[in-house]
């Protein structure tokens, strides 16, 4: 039997600036690069010292020896990742091209192998920076346009790796896995894939995946193949979300045999499982599950640099937070990071790497790629819907920059004209995207786009509601949706900046004279913003401001959680907080900073997103003595099992005196109850007015606390 062999082409590579003499010789192997630098793969061009400042295009350069395939054995160069565009050659001799910084490419090189066991392999890498950013033609996402990361930085490079691979006369190029349909009595696994074949020949397709396996003869034609069929397991063992259930994984392996013996096989881990949606509901195997989830953008902005246990551990992050979902925000992750959402339970909210504006001629090389995801990622039980395309408009604006109320207000006009009005990006490229995504993946949901505001005779998507950062007050939040409940049924992005607490980027001894522009620009903080809700000119010093955005960052988390939470089910089916990790040194809304501390926001989160919540509807600001108050009092269970004997208990206090109250009864299974009104009158005693909420069930505990202050008498 013969085996694949491999040999990986990680390391040491020599690297130069591309220039037109140079990219004539370089693919040479006579060229003498003793004198370039050398440039670690997998990686970032701009890693390296010499290539810090630089946009490329590089050139790229590593000798390599391989012994020659024999017989009808073929020879094969494989890339899984160039960031954004790559011209391949070896020995000379030019392969081919690449785009897509997230799709591998395979080329064949046996004539080469075969004629010598010395090699140089040639890459030419090119990520242009996007000179316009409202009609962008690199599909990097979030990597080239976010304000989450430096504007300045470019991704390029041979960031993901590659190597030579030996197979029989058939190659197995792609395999494209897809659980369609999954419960106690059977599963049901479709597969697509292309055989590449040396020549006609009849070949033994074998696939086996848990207790079953098939095997079929099939004859082939010189060149691609495309072949589908369906593989049934009885009685699987179901993958569900780590609230549900357990996460068992299974090999699914296909070989290629040719004359008895292997030519090639490829394998994937694979969980049996069915997610549904009715409207913005998500079921898994039948069983529906409130979704709480954040938004989280690479692990690092040099995301090939990052350890494996880095991106690994953003999933156990968001697992040991209570979140259920974790939205890959405008970009496609490293394998590490589906995998461990696939052994630890946690869905995935899958977004292409499209955000906001784009060229016309991007449309079709978006469709590719969006098969491409498909081909790469769909067998990962934890996805659990694709999303084509966040925010689709054209934007090229700061934010946060200072400006007049009245430029402000001509900014919000602007920005919802491009929201209602029709667009190129949403009306055209969002509708070929998500239709390429669709014929491929009929297994999952498939979101043209995110963000978008409902227009006139639409039912709008999912919400973007930025009360109390770029716009209103944060605690009107509750009223918006009173107002318009259908931009509650699932709200993707919410929050509020704050400083982490490892801030010395920031310069802290400058205070209160900190360069603004700079860290607006580097690191995205937006000082309008926090002028209008935690303004520095309050605080004496950085640290006092700091603590005071991370408080301000905790209030938003906590109470818009808390709202979502009691409207469960009732519109809504989830959330996406926004956002979760950073990935470089920022003032950002993220709740963790780049070295993965919390800020007091994370802590916040994990409260909210307990299992078992009690909450009151929010006291008010202040209130006034004598003023009558009253305050529903709900518990929200994400519990598969009821709560028998539940008490809660209220206890509102201040300087000299207390109320108490207290209810008892059943909490059902996955669901928020109201179980009471708090009413009184308030007091004639200025001061702090405290709320504190216990509910107890048995085994089950949680408690709260809402806090405001009785005026003095006018």
């Amino acid at each position: 039997m013969t085996r694949p062999e491999v040999l990986d082409l990680g390391g040491r590579w020599r690297a130069a600036p591309s220039d037109p003499k140079l990219r004539l010789a370089f693919p040479s192997p006579e060229l003498d690069d003793d004198g370039w630098d050398e440039l670690v793969v997998p990686g970032h061009w701009r890693s390296h010292p010499a290539f810090a400042d630089s946009d490329g295009p590089v050139l790229y350069r590593r000798r390599a020896e391989l012994a020659a395939p024999e017989g009808d054995d073929r020879a094969w160069l494989v890339l899984d990742g160039l960031f954004y565009h790559g011209d391949v050659w070896l020995d000379g001799r030019y392969l081919g091209d690449t785009e897509g910084y997230f799709v591998p490419h395979a080329f064949e090189v046996t004539e080469c192998a075969r004629s010598s066991s010395e090699h140089l392999i040639g890459v030419e890498v090119e990520c242009s920076p996007e000179s316009d950013l409202t009609a962008k033609r690199n599909v990097t996402g979030v990597f080239q346009h976010w304000d989450c990361l430096d504007p300045d930085w470019n991704p390029g490079g041979i960031w993901r790796s590659l190597r030579f691979e030996r197979t029989g006369p058939v190659r197995l190029r792609n395999l494209r896995v897809l659980c369609s349909a999954a419960d106690a009595r059977a599963a049901t696994v479709k597969l697509h894939a292309e055989l590449d074949s040396d020549g006609m020949r009849v070949v033994r397709l074998r696939t086996s995946l848990a207790t079953v396996e098939e095997v079929v003869d099939h004859t082939l034609a010189t060149g691609a193949n495309f072949l589908d069929w369906t593989l049934t397991v009885p009685e699987p063992e179901l993958w569900w979300p780590r609230a549900l259930g357990a996460q068992p994984l299974h090999t699914l392996r296909v070989e290629v045999d040719v004359d008895g013996r292997t030519s090639h096989s490829v394998e994937r881990r694979v969980g049996l499982r069915t997610v549904t949606w009715d409207d913005w509901v998500l079921s898994v195997n039948g069983e529906r599950l409130f979704l709480k989830g954040a938004n989280q953008g690479p692990t690092r902005m040099a995301l090939g640099d990052a350890s494996a246990d880095e991106v690994r551990g953003d999933v156990t992050l968001a697992v040991e937070a209570g979140l259920d979902l974790v939205r890959l925000h405008a970009h496609i992750s490293r394998p590490e990071l589906y995998e461990a959402a696939d052994e630890q339970g946690l869905l995935v909210w899958q977004d292409l790497p499209l955000q906001w504006g784009y060229a016309r001629s991007v449309r079709g090389r978006a469709e590719i790629q969006a098969r491409a995801a498909v081909d790469l990622l769909g067998h990962h039980p934890s996805i659990a819907l694709w999303c084509a395309h966040n925010e689709p408009m054209p934007i090229d604006v700061d934010l946060g920059q200072t400006v007049s109320r009245r430029e402000a207000f001509r900014q919000l006009i602007r920005f919802t004209m491009k929201q209602e009005l029709p667009n190129w990006n949403r009306s055209v490229l969002d509708r070929h995207v998500s239709r390429a995504l669709e014929e491929v993946d009929g297994t999952r949901r498939v979101l043209p786009h995110s963000g978008a505001l409902p227009r006139p005779g639409s039912g709008g998507t999912d919400s973007h509601l930025y009360f109390g950062w770029y716009y209103g007050d944060e605690r009107t939040f509750p009223a918006a949706l009173r107002v318009m409940p259908r931009l509650a049924r699932f709200v993707s992005e919410f929050g509020a900046q704050a400083v982490p607490d490892d801030a010395s980027f920031c310069e802290p001894d400058r205070w209160p004279d900190l360069d603004w522009k700079r860290l607006g620009r580097a690191h995205n903080l937006q000082k309008a913003r926090f002028d209008r809700y935690v303004p520095p000119a309050d605080h004496a010093t950085f640290e006092d401001w700091r603590d005071a955005t991370q408080a301000y960052q905790a209030r938003v988390v906590k109470h818009h959680v808390e709202t979502l939470r009691r409207l469960k089910y009732r519109p809504t089916g989830g959330f996406c907080l926004f956002a979760f990790g950073d990935g470089h040194p920022g003032v950002t809304w993220a709740v963790l900073d780049h070295r993965r501390t919390p800020k007091a926001g994370f802590h916040a989160l994990v409260q909210a997103c307990r299992s078992v919540i009690v909450v009151a509807e929010r006291l008010p600001p202040a209130v006034a003595p004598g003023a009558s108050i009253a305050l529903d009092v709900h518990v929200v269970s994400d519990l598969r099992a009821p709560l028998l004997g539940a008490v809660v208990e209220a206890r509102l206090s201040w300087p000299g005196g207390e109320h108490q109250w207290r209810f008892g009864g059943e909490v059902p299974a996955d669901e928020c109850v109201r179980v009471g009104t708090l009413q009184w009158v308030t007091p004639e005693a200025p001061g702090p007015l405290v709320l504190d909420l216990t509910l107890t069930a048995g085994d089950v505990a949680a408690t709260n606390r809402y806090e405001t202050v009785v005026s003095a008498p006018s």
